[in-house]
């Protein structure tokens, strides 16, 4: 028999929560149950668009399961794999900060939970298999474009070493569904596709807001308000299931064990945020129905990696009050954790969660500039001036408007001072870095108002008759703010030539520099070439090559369009490796272009990489996909 019809099910969170008894699949408010039956819609003529072979290996399948019929038809809906039980999750959520009620699974189904052969428990769901009770106006599908990025995006999340939610498959089909890409009146059909999820739960923090007293803003509730027996049941069988030292030790005191739980709820979310501002990460949409009660990173809507360095990145056009900017993500993390408090308080007083917020600064200030320091290669750490030369290098970044990713991973080419070529690599270094800054007619677009001025002055009255309303549009302060700030350093632009701006990227760059050497001083140890070495080492460990920037999922997405699933693969194949000077592509080594061609359109791109960094080519357009997007890539979001 095959590896698929071995799997072994355990459907534990059937067996313990409590599930809808209604088994017709219509959209309704669903009360005092955790899930609700439902079977996944067939499509017509399913096709693995691609796999990831360590994603299923945790379950126990191969490449050679993936690439059978048997795979494609349980993948795609189309059978029901045997001991499945397929529901859909119940949960509501802060969305926008404002409650918005049950929200739910309403394009995903759960199969089920396999233990592997580690007896480690997975929890397996396929997403944009088709309507459920939560699609409310949707029809629970999933289309390729998008799929093709939450494939990419989770694994990717995987390999950087930040926890995430992992995908197994990608299997596209022939059904279609209407959608309006641009939201302009022009909709188009696209390809319903359908993505294997797997995590040990896809338990949210929104899971437990079923249980949310009324809304003092919006009115609304959870659906099982008043349930607190449904309440425990979910505290037990969630802490039991995954934080089963926290139940071994205090589960004769139910308080204390919740209370705990809480405390490592609020420990892994700030660990997460944390590696994500470290690598550069954008969410999203950090709703509280987005966040994992586990620590994973879930949920890959609109998400985006940095390129140039702007801490008020937002990746998400329809967030045009910055809610979710990157600089705000571990301060929404923790709000979004006041939030689970609240729907939790039926089972323990807001008296003894509240308190432990505080923990949450602690833990990730600790995490974060531990992170950092490996990044710049401290290794002597509690060096006095290390978080000043850090927080000034983010600095010269924004100011040049320097490639994150790239700046980082530069830094490691700097020999220790006092090698035979520290003032080679030094100035080798600092030329890399100048490569990396913007044009100046990418510094003045990125400059540009980000609102309407009918939108803003808007804000303005509203902010001097009624700010209390602006929350409830999705603006705020910060966002009057960020848009005068931009004003004052668009003026600001308006008076450099781009000899002028490079004149200025050097005095900045060269500053720095000169801090950062200095501080490397402390790095010095009698065998030069092994200090040298295991700085690099640790380095390049902690500062990615590749990283999915949306230009490389675009170019993944439009092949794929045409029938080419070979760059979703290709690029695959380099997120896996995002640490690595070289990446052995073997058989989907072919792109659009041959390899001298690409090598040459790559070497005369404006900030190409030099030493280690040159010699991979890893592009579908000719474009070297470890350098600064192209400049037709600046600024792209991808829907």
């Amino acid at each position: 028999m095959s590896n698929i019809a071995n799997l072994k099910f355990d459907n534990l969170a059937l067996r313990v929560l409590p599930v809808d008894s209604e088994t017709e699949n219509y959209v309704r408010q669903v009360t005092g149950s955790c899930f609700s039956r439902v079977f996944p819609t067939p499509v017509e003529s399913p096709a693995v668009v691609c796999y990831s072979e360590s994603a299923l290996g945790l379950i126990d399948l191969t490449g050679e399961d993936a690439n059978s019929e048997e795979y494609t038809e349980y993948f795609s809906g189309n059978k029901i794999l045997p001991g499945s039980e397929t529901a859909a999750h119940c949960y509501c959520g802060h969305q926008f900060g404002i409650f918005a009620g049950q929200l739910g699974d309403g394009a995903a189904v759960y199969l089920g939970e396999v233990i592997n052969k580690s007896k480690e428990r997975w929890e397996i769901q396929l997403k944009g298999s088709g309507k459920t009770p939560f699609s409310r106006h949707a029809d629970g599908r999933k289309v390729l474009r998008s799929s093709i990025r939450e494939f990419l995006g989770s694994e990717a999340m995987h390999h950087l070493g930040i926890p995430s939610t992992r995908a197994g498959s990608c299997v596209t089909s022939e059904t279609l569904v209407e959608r309006d890409i641009f939201y302009n009146g022009n909709p188009v059909n696209e390809k319903c596709t359908i993505i294997l999820r797997l995590a040990p739960t896809f338990l949210r923090f929104g899971s437990f807001e079923i249980f949310k007293l009324p809304d003092s803003e919006s009115g609304r509730k959870g659906p099982s308000v008043g349930r607190t027996d449904v309440l425990h049941r979910m505290l037990k069988y969630t802490i039991q299931t995954f934080f089963p030292q926290i139940w071994e030790k205090h589960s004769e005191e139910r308080q204390t064990a919740y209370l705990e739980f809480f405390k490592e709820v609020i420990r892994q979310t700030a660990r997460l945020v944390s590696q994500w501002q470290c690598v550069g990460w954008c969410h999203g949409v950090l709703n509280t129905d987005n966040m994992s009660i586990v620590g994973l990173t879930i949920d890959y809507g609109p998400f985006g990696f940095l390129d140039r360095y702007d801490p008020d990145f937002i990746c998400n056009s329809s967030d045009k009050g910055g809610r979710y900017a990157f600089n705000k993500q571990p301060e929404i993390c923790q709000w979004n954790l006041r939030k689970l408090a609240q729907a939790i308080q039926g089972a323990i007083p807001l008296t003894s969660t509240e308190p432990c917020l505080s923990l949450f600064e602690e833990e990730y200030e600790t995490h974060y500039h531990d992170k950092m320091r490996k990044k710049f290669g401290f290794l002597e750490k509690d060096g006095p001036r290390d978080i000043e030369i850090m927080e000034a290098f983010l600095d010269t970044m924004q100011q040049t408007g320097a490639d994150f990713t790239n700046s980082f991973r530069c830094l490691s080419r700097i020999s220790l001072p006092g090698s035979a070529n520290f003032d080679d690599k030094l100035s080798e270094v600092q030329s890399y870095l100048l490569s990396q800054c913007c044009s100046l007619e990418e510094h003045t677009a990125a400059y540009q108002p980000k609102l309407d001025p009918r939108e803003l002055q808007m804000i303005v009255v509203l902010m001097q008759t009624n700010p209390a309303l602006l929350p409830a549009i999705g603006y705020s302060y910060e966002t009057l703010a960020r848009e005068l700030k931009n004003a004052e350093k668009l003026e600001e632009i308006k008076q450099l030539t781009p000899q002028t701006k490079l004149e200025k990227d050097t005095v900045l760059w060269t500053k720095w520099l000169k801090s950062y050497t200095e501080r490397l001083k402390q790095e010095v140890a009698p065998d030069l070439d092994s200090a040298n070495q295991k700085r690099v080492e640790v380095m390049n460990a902690n500062n990615p090559r590749f990283i999915l920037r949306n230009y490389i999922a675009q170019n993944a997405i439009e092949a794929a369009e045409q029938g080419d699933f070979q760059e979703v693969k290709r690029v695959l194949r380099l997120l896996e490796n995002p640490y690595c000077d070289s990446v052995e592509l073997g058989d989907l080594s072919g792109g659009s272009k041959d390899g001298a061609s690409a090598a040459a359109a790559a070497d005369d791109d404006a900030g190409q990489a030099s030493g280690a960094q040159k010699g991979l080519i890893c592009s579908y357009t000719g474009q070297a996909y470890d350098s600064r997007p192209p400049t037709w890539a600046q600024g792209l979001h991808v829907t």
